[in-house]
């Protein structure tokens, strides 16, 4: 490691050291706070509100700016609810989260897997695995890693934390797809984080635009024929959260493996937009996820 890596690991290491040794909602709040202060200020805001110009053009400036000081202040809390993850409990309390759905996840449960879990980062989505776990529910999540491998580690190690321990991590690539087909062939959970770009990846509409998606999630459901379930996290206040499952996605099943794909994507992006659409403040609008060409624009 380099010595640019160390301090950026011994920062975290003591940022995460404060988080962690205040109550969860005060830690969600302080980190809520500086961060909705300070992130709008940042250069990376500016493709937030590019995004939001093109995705929700009928909101107004003002609106657009409450909306990137509401994405900050999601990011902030999710930042400081971090270390307290593994004191989240399913029960509406604080600090804890409500859930909708329970019935989807117990008929799962019952039946028994492959099946698909697919969200975005909306709300804290790292609850997602910990809220799967108190069901005994054990996901296999993609994950992007860290530039920085010692912040990387720290990072993982909250995470396995928050599930009590096991939890299998797959790295994007051809080494997490191979991982993610083993996985569903022994009859697992799989957890896809399905709303970031990829650049080599399928045009398909989002707020009304093509955009470039991954089709990994629509040729694992098909290669599986397998419940594809939407799921996702609103926020309802610092270390207060609901989830919210969906039933199962239908899967196409045309004939034509590429149609399939692209009809089943589509569906995906829809509950995309959906979500965003109904808590736009809760979505990371902070990803170019539209054409680069549009964020070279003045």
């Amino acid at each position: 490691m380099t010595l640019r890596q160390r301090i950026e690991a011994a920062v975290v290491r003591a940022i995460f050291g404060l988080l962690g040794a205040m109550p969860p909602a005060h830690a969600a709040r302080l980190a809520g706070g500086i961060a909705r202060a300070i992130g709008p200020l940042l250069p990376v805001s500016q493709i937030a509100r590019t995004n939001l110009r093109l995705a929700l053009p009928e909101k107004d400036r003002a609106v657009q700016r409450r909306i990137v000081r509401g994405l900050w202040w999601n990011l902030g809390c999710t930042l400081g609810e971090m270390p307290h993850l593994p004191e989240f409990r399913l029960n509406g309390a604080v600090p804890g989260y409500e859930m909708t759905g329970v019935d989807i996840l117990r008929g799962l449960i019952a039946k028994g897997g492959p099946a698909i879990f697919f969200s975005g980062h909306l709300g804290n989505w790292e609850l997602l695995a910990p809220c799967a776990a108190a069901y005994g529910v054990r996901l296999a999540v993609f994950y992007r890693a860290a530039d920085n491998p010692a912040v990387d580690a720290i990072i993982a190690k909250f995470r396995r934390l928050s599930v009590g321990g096991d939890l299998t991590m797959l790295p994007k690539g051809a080494l997490g797809a191979r991982g993610a087909i083993a996985h569903l062939a022994a009859g697992g959970f799989l957890a896809i984080l399905a709303d970031q770009k990829m650049n080599d990846g399928i045009e398909v509409p989002l707020f009304g635009h093509p955009a470039m998606t991954a089709p990994a999630l629509a040729g694992l459901a098909l290669r599986f024929r397998c419940p594809v379930i939407p799921a996702h996290v609103e926020r309802l206040g610092p270390a207060h959260l609901r989830v919210i499952l969906e039933p199962p996605l239908e899967l196409p099943d045309s004939g034509d493996r590429s149609t399939d794909i692209a009809a089943l994507t589509r569906a995906v992006n829809a509950c995309l937009e959906r979500w965003i659409r109904a808590r736009p403040d809760g979505w990371l609008w902070l990803h170019r996820r539209f054409a680069k060409e549009i964020y070279r624009r003045p």
